[in-house]
């Protein structure tokens, strides 16, 4: 490559596109534990489930900060992947410390999430957001 010197860089976020980002806030929020720090609507023209939320995790506990940005042409991914369909870009690892899978699962559910029909490995639960954005509780 070249001679440049890699700054310092940290990164603190993940920003999901979504058709509702009030709506996944709370849920994210709900689910994780977590609250809502920015809730911003939209312009007075835009309809009213646009705009931007965000959630994160209280002071000092671990975590990352989690960006909803309203997504107009939003299509939920299909897991797995299917040729021709919205293929999943990322999704989020949700670590279950406990080890009671389902128990996380149970409420996970109870949140408004969806158990995916397809799981491919007994130490891992595949899960879609009211959304439809996958994520994984494991252990």
């Amino acid at each position: 490559m070249g001679d440049v010197q890699r700054p310092q860089l940290v990164a603190t976020s993940v920003s999901i596109g979504t058709p509702r980002p009030h709506d996944a806030a709370r849920f994210w929020a709900r689910l994780l534990g977590y609250r809502v720090t920015a809730d911003d609507r939209p312009d007075p023209a835009d309809p009213s489930d646009r705009g931007w939320a965000q959630v994160a995790p209280e002071a000092g506990r671990p975590g990352f900060v989690l960006n909803l940005e309203h997504e107009r042409a939003y299509r939920p991914p299909v897991w797995p992947a299917r040729p021709g369909e919205q293929v999943a870009t990322q999704h989020i690892d949700v670590h279950v410390p406990d080890g009671d899978l389902d128990a996380a699962v149970a409420w996970a559910l109870d949140c408004g999430a969806r158990l995916a029909d397809d799981q491919p490995q007994t130490d891992v639960r595949v899960l879609f957001s009211p959304d439809g954005h996958p994520f994984c509780l494991f252990l």
